[in-house]
């Protein structure tokens, strides 16, 4: 059984129909002096569509004079490229064309639906006024068509230079935020780093904090985007950048371990230690956060159980068996001077209950006292340094800091303020 197709052709089968009989192009149909009137009036046309986008477009009346003056050039230059458009409908320049009149200070001002409204608008007034200048019923139908097909155009010409345009600007922006996250790697914070910083949407009296761990595999390019879109969705700023082999980021404020912000931060990394430098109060001084966190990333691998991020300061032994001055005077400010400054009691005794592998009867024989001595000294040094003997990590940072205080006291010249001072190895390779 068929089915009954009637009188319309089906396709690929030749019919009466008039869907099977190919329409003439409109330059076919569209005698020269049209296409000239188009492009003796295309002035006047012009003004009145932008008088008609005064009518019906709010915003209009806000662009200055001289903006206003270059959306009607644009317009005018739509309308005489309609007639050469005629001519070759497949040449795409005549469309695109009308838009790279467009002086950079309007288009950033006016936005693509702003522009695909103007467009609109216009097309509107064309579809009203253009068939006017046919003379048959064929000339009427090639002028409404093409109007309606250059529009099309035209729309799809303003999608694709706003779209050149936000690529473009897109990679500048990304070489921007390369030059600022590596001058503040470098330490090379002049006075263009915050310009450039706060072109980039950055707080200029925010203040930073840097992360560094490994980049994302398969998203060296658009990590940096991504941590954009995580820092915004909580209220901050970032920058970031992959630098050699590690992802250096920026954010504004302090970020702490196990906040939803951290968390967030965290899927942006690779597998792998993710250190985070200590907060500096603006982003000049975001060097020294830097440093920290890029000296942590190195030594980082002398604590395999290290909690993912960890702060640099957590660092601070690792990072002073590698040669990192720095972080041995911090050790020994923090930890070695405030006990030596209570009295030797409490040195002698720690360096006996390390010695003695954290066994208290044993450090109370070798110091001839109560083991409940020992006990309430234990708790003294813990009050006094942060860190708790009796706890195997603090134990080992306590060890090296006592460490460093014994090789300070035999070697003065070498452990000077101004030599221990000294930043060492920041490399991120």
């Amino acid at each position: 059984m068929t089915a009954d197709t009637g009188s319309f052709p089906l396709p690929g089968k030749p019919g009466k129909g008039s869907f099977n009989r190919k329409r003439p192009e409109p330059r076919d149909v569209l005698p020269e002096a049209i296409l000239a009137r188009i492009r003796q009036y295309s002035g006047r046309v012009a003004t009145e569509a932008v008088r008609s986008m005064e009518e019906q477009l709010p915003y209009f009346a806000d662009l200055e004079a001289s903006q206003r003056a270059s959306i009607q050039l644009v317009v005018q230059t739509a309308v005489v490229n309609f007639a050469e458009w005629i001519e070759n409908p497949s040449n795409v320049e005549y469309t695109v064309a009308s838009f790279q009149t467009v002086p950079q200070d309007l288009a950033r001002k006016v936005s693509l639906l702003q522009t695909v409204e103007m467009v609109r608008v216009a097309m509107e007034f064309f579809e009203r006024w253009l068939p006017l200048l046919a003379r048959n019923e064929d000339q009427l139908i090639a002028l409404t068509e093409a109007v309606l097909r250059y529009g099309r155009e035209i729309g799809f010409g303003a999608a694709s230079i706003y779209a050149s345009a936000a690529e473009a600007r897109g990679a500048w922006d990304s070489r921007m935020e390369a030059l600022v996250v590596d001058a503040v790697v470098r330490g090379d914070t002049g006075a263009n780093l915050l310009s450039r910083a706060a072109a980039l949407n950055w707080d200029p009296v925010a203040s930073a904090t840097v992360i560094v761990g490994n980049p994302p595999p398969d998203q060296n390019v658009s990590v940096a985007g991504s941590v954009h879109d995580t820092a915004r969705s909580h209220g901050r700023s970032a920058l970031a950048v992959v630098q050699g082999t590690k992802l250096v980021v920026i954010v504004s404020g302090a970020v702490t371990s196990g906040d939803p912000f951290a968390d967030a931060l965290m899927l942006h990394f690779a597998d792998g230690p993710v250190v985070i430098g200590h907060t500096t109060p603006t982003l000049e001084d975001a060097h020294a956060s830097a440093v920290e966190a890029i000296a942590g990333v190195n030594a980082v691998a002398g604590w395999p159980g290290a909690p993912r991020p960890v702060h640099s300061w957590e660092l601070l032994p690792e990072r002073a068996l590698i040669g990192d001055t720095h972080a041995g005077r911090t050790l020994y400010e923090l930890l070695v001077k405030p006990l030596e400054e209570a009295g030797s009691a409490l040195s002698d005794t720690l360096d006996a209950y390390l010695d003695s592998g954290g066994a208290v009867e044993s450090c109370a024989r070798e110091l001839f006292v109560h083991p409940n001595t020992v006990r309430y000294r234990l708790k003294k040094i813990a009050e006094i340094t942060g860190r708790d003997p009796q706890d195997p990590r603090d134990a080992f940072v306590l060890r090296v800091a006592a460490t460093i205080g014994r090789l300070a006291a035999a070697n003065p010249d070498r452990f000077t303020p101004a030599a221990m001072t000294r930043i060492t190895d920041i490399s991120l390779s």
